[in-house]
């Protein structure tokens, strides 16, 4: 998350939207979101029913669901997207500004 919020102008000035989903229930969501002063939308989603729809991976050995990244249109088209091998298996802020700029240019 804090990656993503060091760019966070970046992504809105290429009108992105970020919107990150996390399994934590809507309490313990909150209190992460202004401890860490996280200025894009936080969705919990505690019985995984976002994440069950996008098939975002679960692994017990590596603490539960994997980071996944997803580049949605504005059609709701995925453009891009990143299933994690690991908790720190996360693209870099410049991949996906990349991405986002081809998507701009209709690529």
């Amino acid at each position: 998350m804090a990656q993503l919020r060091l760019d966070y102008d970046a992504f809105r000035s290429r009108g992105a939207e970020i919107l990150a989903i996390g399994p934590d229930g809507p309490n313990a969501f909150r209190r992460y979101w202004e401890d860490n002063q996280i200025p894009f939308v936080g969705l919990a989603d505690p019985k995984h029913t976002v994440a069950d729809v996008y098939h975002q991976q679960v692994n017990l050995a590596k603490f539960g669901r994997m980071p996944a990244l997803y580049l949605i249109d504005r059609e709701g088209r995925i453009r891009f997207e990143h299933h994690a091998g690991s908790m720190s298996d996360i693209p870099e802020n410049d991949d996906v500004l990349k991405r986002l700029d081809e998507v701009n240019r209709g690529g």
